[in-house]
């Protein structure tokens, strides 16, 4: 009884679904063919998003790495370049030896990809331009003069005096005046005023000769000091054409079809450096900034345009209406990939982030310590004559560094305070108990640079002290006093007494020269060093940091 009362109610339903297929027997085909079409319309558009999805994270991505290498690229080369200046700064006169010397360090043809060399460009004053001609004409022979010609200079000149490599190309830019240029001018004036690598803008380098190819230079300003003031003597440079710098960079990013195009400053025919174009460019375009030297680039990706439909839509298209389900499906997966794709995007932007901000870091720590121990060794090389005093003075001076650099370890590179520097540097002179070694101060804070360059002044105290001074003798005393000059800086002064009577006809050393140009340019404040007959007394301003100033991340609330 119950089957048949089913059957009885289903059979109303069966009647009523034939009834619209005799009622209508071409719409409700039709009407199904419509609907499968939509879902099938529907599920090619949702791939053909996904798929521009994709390649717009790869465009952006790609973007991304060519301007991260573009700015290691920049970097590097600045790193080169500071290096160079605290070398030449430490000498009166930057002689052809001495710069061969350096260039040879650097191993151009290994590191220095996508620039054309280094060289030396000395400032000359009006009345030394005589003497400069013929003081490089007589040195090698590929220099022919100053271009253009000043007749007689009434303003200071900038010409190209050293290049390295030494080819046939460079040699088009030795003499070349940087001051007649005025995009060339600009720049060296930046540079002289922030002392710091300074990236020119849009120019044509000397080296290409009647070619057009533009390109750009990188200029950081080299000070001798003269009596108690800093003198410009010159400008260590790197010249990059254009086109094999952006190369060098291409090279390390992933292989793509992509068009690129770099740009001094914004987006413009006048302003563009080089274009690697494609012949028809779709619409998508990504533009990223690109810092070079303080100077910021326009880095634009272009993307090829696609005129067919992608081989999962040829493949929907076709068989639809006989697997709608199972595209309904690939659809949902393909909506996953998207996000997957752009979850991964933000992840390698993060960690771009991240690893751009740590190479900045390691790339500033590691140029100071360089510079800091080509300049411990050129110093130390021109006061000995002997092999093993070279060898332990140059030893002591490098385990000075060290010990305040264990120091900076422990504090994470923060700051340290500036009682800690001085026991760490006098620790072994004050083993010996026939003498007195007073520390007395208040509590102040250095900065990392700031310590490294004021615990190489306290080394060099405490060694002529333990070699010629009070602490060479019994009963001899040594004070270490600090105050406080203002919020920002803190003066120290070094005496010492009982010890030997110091002569007034003493030979200057390195650690006068250290202490007096060196730590001084360093810390950017005047040191006075007095040779009493009671003893040596020093009196040094060192800058002073509060604790919050180098403290890189804060906890947020709920972290």
């Amino acid at each position: 009884m119950r089957e048949d009362a089913n059957l009885d109610s289903e059979a109303p339903s069966i009647s009523r679904a034939r009834r619209w297929l005799v009622r209508y027997p071409r719409a409700v085909p039709i009407a199904i063919f419509l609907a499968i079409a939509a879902i099938t319309a529907l599920s090619v558009f949702a791939i053909e998003s996904n798929a521009r999805a994709r390649e717009n994270a790869q465009v952006e991505e790609y973007a991304t790495s060519v301007a991260s290498a573009l700015e290691r690229r920049g970097n590097s080369y600045s790193s080169y370049i500071r290096a160079g200046a605290a070398f030449f700064s430490s000498f009166d006169e930057v002689r052809p030896q001495m710069f061969r010397q350096f260039v040879a360090e650097l191993r151009l043809d290994v590191e220095y990809r996508g620039a054309e060399g280094i060289g030396w460009i000395e400032v000359v004053q009006p009345d030394d331009f005589t003497d400069y001609l013929a003081r490089n004409r007589a040195a090698h022979d590929a220099f022919e003069g100053v271009r253009p010609n000043p007749g007689t200079p009434t303003s200071p000149l900038a010409p190209v005096t050293y290049f390295s490599p030494d080819t046939e190309r460079n040699r088009r830019a030795l003499g070349f005046d940087m001051y007649s240029d005025p995009v060339r001018a600009a720049a060296l004036e930046e540079a002289r005023r922030t002392v710091r690598p300074t990236a020119s803008g849009r120019v044509v380098l000397a080296q290409e000769g009647a070619d057009e190819a533009p390109g750009f230079l990188i200029f950081m300003p080299v000070y001798k000091a003269v009596e108690s003031d800093q003198q410009l003597a010159g400008f260590v440079y790197s010249p990059f054409n254009a086109a094999r710098f952006l190369d060098s960079a291409i090279d390390l990013a992933e292989p793509s079809e992509l068009g690129v195009r770099l740009y001094d400053g914004e987006a413009g025919t006048d302003n563009l450096l080089v274009s690697r174009s494609l012949d028809n460019p779709g619409r998508r375009q990504v533009e990223q900034l690109v810092t070079i030297a303080n100077r910021q680039l326009l880095l634009v990706v272009d993307s090829p345009r696609i005129k067919t439909l992608a081989p999962l839509s040829m493949v929907t298209l076709l068989f639809g209406i006989a697997v709608a389900s199972l595209l309904m499906l690939l659809v949902r997966l393909q909506t996953q990939q998207a996000l997957e794709d752009q979850t991964r995007l933000a992840f390698f932007e993060e960690q771009y982030s991240i690893r751009n901000s740590l190479t900045r870091e390691l790339n500033h720590r590691v140029k100071n310590t360089l510079a800091n121990v080509l300049s411990i060794m050129s110093l130390t090389r021109r006061r000995t004559n002997d092999l093993d005093e070279f060898a332990d003075s140059l030893d002591g001076r490098i385990r000075a560094l060290s010990a305040t650099h264990d120091l900076l370890t422990r504090s994470d590179w923060g700051t340290i305070p500036l009682r800690a520097v001085i026991e760490a540097e006098l620790q072994h002179f004050n083993a010996v108990s026939d003498h007195a070694m007073t520390l007395e101060g208040p509590a102040v804070e250095l900065a990392p640079n700031n310590a490294l360059s004021f615990g190489l002044a306290v080394h060099e105290l405490g060694t002529n002290a333990a070699k010629f001074g009070a602490l060479s003798v019994a009963g001899g005393s040594v004070s270490v006093t600090w105050r406080l000059v203002d919020e920002e800086l803190a003066e120290v002064e070094w005496c010492e007494r009982e010890g030997p009577v110091v002569s007034a006809s003493r030979e200057r050393g390195f650690g006068t020269d250290l202490i007096e140009k060196i730590v001084a340019l360093e810390l950017k404040q005047p040191v006075q060093l007095d040779f009493d007959p009671q003893g040596v007394r020093c009196i040094m301003r060192v800058p002073i940091r509060r604790l919050s100033d180098f403290q890189i991340r804060q906890d947020r609330p709920g972290s």
